[in-house]
């Protein structure tokens, strides 16, 4: 793997799962490019099923990572609560299998690309600002729809931590497309009711 995300992350989840960390002792180790392999590792469980009552931290972990990057924070902090959470070991396999997967397909379409953009300032901001959202559309209890944003999430990470600008603008349009799906499935499962009892009126 020769993306620094693709590396860093893998190293992390192997490190999790001969000797479980906090994320506290994560975000203590990492720095300024914890925010991206955080919010990496955060969202990274919302492509596979997962128990109930799991999902609502790790989101807001996201969100509250996000907005601090919106803020122009660099070095990311997170809740008390959230900054225990501690990954179960079965989840750490499961999620280096994923990241194997998403590797591949990674490695082909981000590189080191409009510098000049990707390491602006208010980029970093736009981002934290774009990644906050998708978080919160991650949040929403809408059924279905959990990979959709965290699709955006990654793209959003990757891009960050691999200095990508062009990456950024097809993920600025990518969040746009998802906040119109969400809104689209959200609209139809509200609306279904009504179409149902239409139909055998």
């Amino acid at each position: 793997m020769h993306l620094r995300f693709s590396q860093d992350l893998a190293a992390l989840l192997k490190l999790l799962a001969e000797k479980p960390l906090t994320l506290r002792d994560i975000t203590a180790e990492t720095s300024e490019r914890g925010f991206s392999l955080i919010i990496g590792l955060l969202a990274l469980p919302f492509l596979l099923p997962m128990p109930p009552g799991f999902a609502g931290p790790l989101g807001f972990g996201c969100l509250i990572l996000a907005l601090q990057m919106a803020l122009g924070r660099k070095s990311p902090w997170l809740p008390k609560q959230i900054a225990q959470l501690k990954f179960p070991n079965w989840l750490v396999l499961n999620l280096l299998n994923t990241l194997q997967r998403l590797t591949s397909f990674l490695e082909k379409i981000a590189r080191p690309r409009f510098r000049w953009l990707a390491e602006s300032h208010h980029i970093w901001q736009l981002n934290g600002i774009c990644i906050a959202w998708l978080a919160f559309l991650l949040m929403l209890p809408i059924p279905f729809t959990n990979p959709i944003p965290t699709v955006g999430i990654l793209l959003l990470a990757v891009a960050t931590l691999e200095e990508d600008g062009l990456l950024m603008c097809i993920a600025y349009g990518l969040t746009i497309a998802i906040t119109l799906l969400v809104i689209g499935i959200a609209y139809a499962l509200w609306i279904s009711p009504t179409l149902i009892q239409n139909l055998f009126s």
